[in-house]
């Protein structure tokens, strides 16, 4: 059986829905971030890096970093989450996929923030939307609706979510960005998404102080 270990409100959050929207038999493991911990000690002895996601796919084989374990439980899932290997859909997924990890995922991460959490001062919340609106403007001008890749829901999809998730709990503007809202609700209504949502619950605070 798959582990995935996970914190809520975090990145890992789009292994988890992609998990459950495939119907693959998997568990959990809650992660508290700032003690490096979990029910089962130090957490740095799953993920020497200090972060979640990772997921356990065999006794001693652990994955880490979002976009690959998106592909692993794509590939695992054997539906229309992963484009045929080598077709053009193909690559654009894992175009997108990087450009969410290194482009989106590593600019909401402030460096003037405590833990491992999103910005959670004014000035570093300041700092983050400067980094983020062009890119999340990328995004919005090439967004063909409903989904990354048009009709079909991938495994892309959940990994952006994170993204207008993340804007939704900084209170960032959607003004300008009509398509990533629409995406975001369409995402919200998706079942799997409402089950995550609601197993995750509350997100770590990210107010001042």
């Amino acid at each position: 059986m798959l582990r995935l270990f996970y914190a809520s409100g975090t990145s890992a959050m789009a292994p988890h829905i992609l998990l459950q929207d495939a119907g693959l038999d998997f568990e959990t493991e809650k992660v508290n971030l700032d003690r490096k911990t979990w029910r089962g000690g130090d957490y740095n002895q799953i993920n020497p890096k200090s972060y979640v996601p990772a997921l356990q796919i065999s006794q001693s084989n652990y994955l880490t970093e979002c976009a690959v374990i998106l592909e692993y439980i794509a590939v695992k899932a054997m539906g229309d989450y992963r484009s045929p290997y080598g077709s053009p859909d193909y690559w654009q997924e894992r175009i997108w996929l990087n450009y969410i990890a290194t482009e989106l995922h590593k600019n909401f991460i402030s460096p003037f923030r405590s833990g491992n959490w999103l910005p959670n001062t004014a000035d570093s919340k300041k700092l983050v939307w400067q980094r983020v609106a062009p890119r999340l403007q990328y995004v919005e001008d090439r967004l063909k609706g409903p989904w990354l890749m048009g009709d079909r829901f991938s495994m892309a999809d959940p990994y952006l979510f994170v993204m207008t998730n993340w804007m939704r709990r900084l209170e960032f503007p959607f003004d300008h960005l009509p398509k990533l809202r629409t995406f975001d609700e369409q995402m919200r209504q998706r079942a799997s998404v409402k089950e995550i949502l609601r197993v995750e619950g509350k997100p770590h605070s990210v107010t001042d102080g």
